[in-house]
């Protein structure tokens, strides 16, 4: 089986890297003191201001990306969904 690359696939990783550090600025400029974490990671976290008990939000988003093309290409789009699900959960655990 031949090997493909996230990079032959379409995916340019140095790319979005580069992209994230180009914004970096201005999205921490939007944070207040709520925010917990950074850009960069795979999930975001906000903590909800006082008479909460130590309350946390989670926010995760993906995209199918390659796992489109894939499902396309193997005549089987049932699962793509499912998927996409999948993967923002466990991003956010």
């Amino acid at each position: 089986m031949a090997t493909i690359s996230y990079k032959d696939a379409g995916v340019d990783i140095d790319a979005g890297n580069d992209f994230v550090e180009a914004i970096k600025s201005d999205v921490k400029s939007t944070f207040d003191n709520n925010v917990i974490g950074g850009i960069g990671s795979f999930a975001g976290a906000y903590a909800l201001p006082a008479g909460y008990k130590e309350p946390v939000i989670l926010s995760a988003t993906d995209g199918v990306g390659t796992k489109l093309k894939l499902a396309i290409e193997s005549g089987k789009l049932d699962t793509v969904g499912i998927d996409l699900v999948a993967m923002c959960v466990n991003d956010l655990i």
